[in-house]
């Protein structure tokens, strides 16, 4: 490679005539602490900017990482662009070494470029995305010689097409009394300029009581967003009625290609905003754009790479052949073999996806599932009409982590029970949802077994409100919750107190024989025989003894239902670490818990196929902007019924 002569080094440098950028090279957010900097790069390198880097003298460092490598597999798939073209505007004297992976995870340099002088120089190397059919990346190091730093004045992967026209967006963020997440969240999108040329809209939807626009900072905040920016405020519908209310602003203003849904309390890295825009332009047929989940506390790591419904069982879980919670920081992209086959998802999450408004238009908007599933049941459902999904590699957001809570034990089991059942009813493509109504029956069993008779009602209540019929759905959307509430706070189990000392203390009548512990079943059939063997302790009176005196007092983690089911009385602390339950065992509320879930199960079972056709039928009324506009009002007008007395006082 020769020296340059002079050259523009702005980061945003013009594009050719008829070719289109793709994605830049960056560095990490200023507001990112180092525990990011794996996903961006690997070795010493330092930021003078977003994209601009150092690369000290004497040093090799890689760009295969999360946001800087070209996910070569996922273009070639959903894309006809079948070339892509490196291109860096360096100074300084070193080695760029382009670098490709194939789907195990195999790689080797494809071509190197060496560049000698002062500078600048401008490189640039064409690379085909023919080999890339079932995965595989491209990347690239640089190695800068002795004498001498190379900085990155600019990079970028861009291909070769006469689509130049960018789609238009609109954002739906749904928040619920985290004004300070969302405050930062609005001034993280206003303050990318770049991305602010693409929106037409953000909308904010704002069902909480601590509003989003008394937050201190949100003046100051929303400036970056001018009059792009709409909070419009109304009763709690859940994040299913949040962003059905986002979704359907989009479409009746029409002037949006897409529609981008984000959770109040992430961080977004807005270049995966562009990417995702681009990628949906490019697409050969529309299609939904999903962001990873990395953790905000430890960010280099990742919730999941790809989301997938096991349809015997009907559960959500990892696509196959991936894992949770990968740490990039341990293990690099490149070191990482099975982060280089190309996965196919059922749906994102909707902490960060894409959604043509082509999609909304022709399907409708979320379903009034409150929260749970909805993000699982509109994916299957675009995919059901020619949208299908992608989980694009360099788009994300960081996001709390549920590691410190346990939703299926507190009024979310209702969400999660009953949304699970829905959608098998609208998916399943087994006879009477496959496996979902036995494993249903035996979640509550353990439940009652476990002493957490709250969750175990709560799961009962949801099969009976399915069972009545798709009209709940709208009917109940804002008033749910409360009663889930009520419900709940009749139980020992949801009534936790701050200081383990306010409870008698643990005392054992009698030690275990031999001293033997619980200890897990080591199969299902093990499991089946121990549930069995333990009912009929369940059954008997409690004695005062266990009444009065807990027997144990057990971490979260130790909460299992084969070992709390082996107690009569136990201290159980919660997931957040805050407090403690005491669980004691009712055997008159575990009768009637068996006896209903017997019932309820068998008519399940017995009237699946004709709810299944009922519920397919109701969806396009469900999901109808239409039907949401009457269940919006009714929202308001209970918000202001609500909120009217506070302001008065």
């Amino acid at each position: 490679m020769t020296d340059g002569s002079t050259l523009d080094v702005e980061p945003e440098r013009p594009d050719e005539p008829g070719r289109r950028v793709l994605q830049r090279v960056i560095a990490p957010l200023d507001t990112h602490r180092s525990d990011a900097r794996s996903l961006y790069v690997h070795g010493l390198a330092v930021d003078l900017d977003r994209h601009q880097m150092l690369v000290p003298q004497h040093t090799t460092t890689s760009f295969g990482t999360y946001f800087n490598a070209f996910p070569a597999a996922y273009w070639r798939r959903w894309t006809d662009i079948d070339e892509v073209r490196l291109h860096l505007r360096l100074t300084g004297a070193g080695k760029v070494s382009v670098i490709r992976s194939t789907s195990k995870g195999m790689s080797w340099p494809e071509c190197s470029v060496v560049v000698e002088g002062d500078g600048p120089h401008e490189v640039s190397v064409d690379l085909p995305l023919a080999p890339f059919i079932d995965g595989g990346w491209y990347w690239f190091d640089i190695t800068a010689f002795s004498g001498a730093d190379v900085i990155i004045e600019a990079g970028d992967w861009s291909t070769a097409t006469d689509d130049q026209a960018r789609g238009r967006l609109s954002v739906g963020i749904t928040t619920y009394n985290r004004p300070a997440y969302c405050v930062d969240q609005i001034r993280n999108l206003g303050g990318y300029e770049q991305l602010v040329d693409l929106l037409d809209a953000v909308y904010v939807i704002d069902q909480g009581t601590d509003r989003v626009e008394d937050h201190p900072d949100f003046a100051e905040a929303a400036a970056g967003l001018g009059d792009k920016l709409h909070v419009l405020e109304q009763g709690n519908l859940g994040g299913s009625g949040g962003f059905a209310r986002a979704m359907s602003e989009t479409l009746r203003a029409g002037t949006s290609d897409y529609m981008l849904l984000l959770d109040d309390d992430v961080i977004t890295e807005p270049e995966g905003v562009l990417r995702a825009v681009t990628f949906a332009d490019l697409a050969r047929q529309p299609v939904l754009v999903g962001g990873h989940m990395f953790s905000i506390f430890a960010r280099s790591v990742l919730h999941a790479w790809g989301e997938a419904i096991d349809k015997y069982r009907w559960m959500w879980g990892p696509a196959p052949h991936t894992h949770h919670s990968h740490d990039f920081a341990a293990t690099p992209l490149r070191d990482a073999a099975w982060l280089h086959r190309r996965v196919d998802v059922d749906y994102n999450g909707w902490w960060m996806c894409l959604i043509p408004t082509a999609a909304l238009q022709k399907i409708g908007l979320a379903l009034p599932m409150f929260i749970k599933w909805d993000d699982a049941d509109f994916g299957l459902r675009a995919e059901e009409h020619g949208f299908p999904t992608v989980s694009l590699p360099g788009v994300a957001v960081w996001h709390v982590p549920w590691h410190e809570k346990d939703d299926t034990v507190d009024w979310q089991a209702y969400f999660h029970e009953r949304n699970r059942l829905l959608s098998a009813l609208l998916h399943s493509p087994y006879q009477r949802g496959g496996k979902l109504p036995r494993e249903s029956f035996e979640v509550v069993l353990k439940h009652a077994l476990a002493m957490q008779y709250s969750p175990a009602e709560m799961i009962l209540m949801a099969i009976e409100d399915l069972l009545d019929g798709p009209e709940h759905l709208h009917r109940d959307i804002g008033s749910k919750i409360d009663e889930l509430r009520a419900l709940r706070s009749q139980f020992d189990d949801s009534r936790f107190a701050d200081d383990l000392n306010t409870y008698p203390r643990v005392k054992i009548r009698k030690p275990p024989r031999r001293g033997a512990l619980p200890e897990a079943p080591t199969s299902k059939a093990a499991a089946t025989a121990l549930a069995f063997k333990l009912l009929p302790r369940h059954l008997r009176p409690l004695n005062d003894f266990a009444r009065n005196h807990p027997q144990v007092a057990l971490p979260h983690a130790d909460q299992q239902w084969w070992r709390l089911a082996q107690y009569d009385s136990v201290l159980v602390s919660s997931a957040d670490g805050r407090g403690a339950a005491w669980y004691r065992r009712d055997p008159a509320r575990f009768r009637s818990l068996l006896r209903r879930s017997t019932a309820l199960h068998g008519r399940l079972a017995v009237e699946w196929e004709r709810l299944s056709v009922t519920y397919r039928s109701a969806v396009p009324e469900l999901a109808s902007i239409e039907r949401w506009a009457t269940t919006f009002a009714e929202a308001d007008a209970s918000r202001v019924t609500a909120v009217t007395p506070e302001k008065e006082a």
